[in-house]
């Protein structure tokens, strides 16, 4: 009886949330052995999500040496350490190279491991020239590797598991989705993230490109419209504030970030379909609740894990269960790129003002 008074009041019963198959999954052995390139502030969580799930790590770049010690003591204690990537690539024990350097170098060291038919998992934002990505793409198929791109958000609890209740069609076509993150962004005033012209933009809104490209599926958007400002009291020298739109033939995705928010920080995403709508809040990435909502009632998974723990654990695991099932990754480079078309879209129509067609611009600078 209570339930069909709810349903009388506009009120959604709670149900039981479905199990689905949100967290990363592990591949079926795990003798393939990693070398990590780039030993800097990210390389701490890929290392520690390896280490959890057992992986092989042997070897360990980094152009000043001491980085690369630093993280084999820590985490990898009988790895190896160079400082010249070349000594990794050339290693016929290595399999998986992990590429956690700067995009500018970057280019260089996975056509050089790609040449030498070692799988790539490639550090976000993947390239600065669709033209490169999709050259480095069409390399790794032509010798018979995978290049995949450390798109760790995917694999964030939130995300992963309204990502699986759209796969599983518990909202039916998605039509709309709408993300907002406020947080504080000014501890980059005292890093080199300081000189990138769109910081926002480019570094960190590249997570929320790539999540709504897979929410919504195989609809391909037609414009994008980005505006981006200063706060009146930020420390950083980029803009802190960035707006998106993002138009497609029957749907429309919106973006905002305010990274001048020091105080009541909150991040939302709410994900409609004509049958259901998926929702998660919470004060940080981390920390985030979801609630499912259809005609059956509301429902409130408890999630695992964490962006981090799960992210970067789930970039290396789905690139290492392809090599097993001789498949693409679900992250693999071509599918990043219309990602990227996003993010490239959005700088250029906020340093002109202008609406723009996702893909035509091919390159970036920063």
């Amino acid at each position: 009886m209570s339930n069909d008074r709810e349903c009388r009041a506009g009120i959604a019963p709670d149900i039981e949330a479905p199990a689905l198959p949100y967290l990363p999954r592990p591949p079926q052995g795990s003798g393939k052995k990693i070398g990590l390139i780039g030993c800097g502030g990210i390389a701490p969580y890929h290392l520690r999500a390896y280490l959890k799930a057992g992986y092989h790590v042997v070897a360990l770049c980094n152009t000043t040496l001491a980085k690369a010690e630093l993280m084999r003591d820590e985490f990898y204690p009988n790895a190896a350490v160079c400082t010249d990537y070349r000594e990794l690539i050339a290693r016929d024990d290595i399999d998986v190279l992990d590429v956690a350097t700067h995009p500018i170098e970057r280019v260089a060291i996975i056509e050089d491991a790609l040449r030498a038919r070692k799988h790539v998992l490639s550090q976000k934002p993947f390239v600065l020239d669709l033209h490169e990505g999709e050259r480095l793409a069409a390399l790794a198929e032509a010798n018979g590797v995978l290049l995949a791109v450390n798109q760790n958000g995917r694999w964030a609890p939130h995300f992963a598991y309204i990502r699986e209740a759209i796969n599983a069609d518990l909202l039916g076509e998605v039509t709309a989705a709408n993300l907002s993150v406020h947080w504080d962004h000014n501890w980059t005033a005292d890093t080199s993230f300081n000189n990138l012209r769109h910081l926002i933009l480019y570094d960190f809104a590249i997570h929320w490109f790539d999540i709504v490209t897979c929410f919504m599926g195989d609809k391909e958007p037609t414009r994008v419209y980005a505006s981006a400002a200063r706060s009146a009291h930020q420390r950083t020298a980029p803009p802190l504030l960035a707006k998106v739109t993002i138009e497609y033939d029957d749907g429309l995705a919106s973006l905002a970030f305010n990274a001048d928010t020091r105080y009541g920080a909150h991040d939302q995403t709410i994900v409609v379909g004509r049958h259901g709508t998926a929702m998660s809040s919470g004060p940080d990435l981390n920390t985030q609740s979801v609630t499912i909502t259809t005609d059956a009632g509301r429902a409130t998974p408890v999630l695992e894990g964490d962006w981090f723990t799960n992210g970067f654990l789930g970039t290396m695991s789905e690139l290492l269960c392809a090599i097993e099932e001789q498949r693409q990754p679900y992250n693999s480079a071509r599918h990043n790129l219309r990602s990227a078309s996003l993010c490239f879209a959005a700088i250029e129509s906020a340093d002109t003002g202008n609406p723009v067609v996702p893909g035509t611009v091919r390159r970036i600078t920063l």
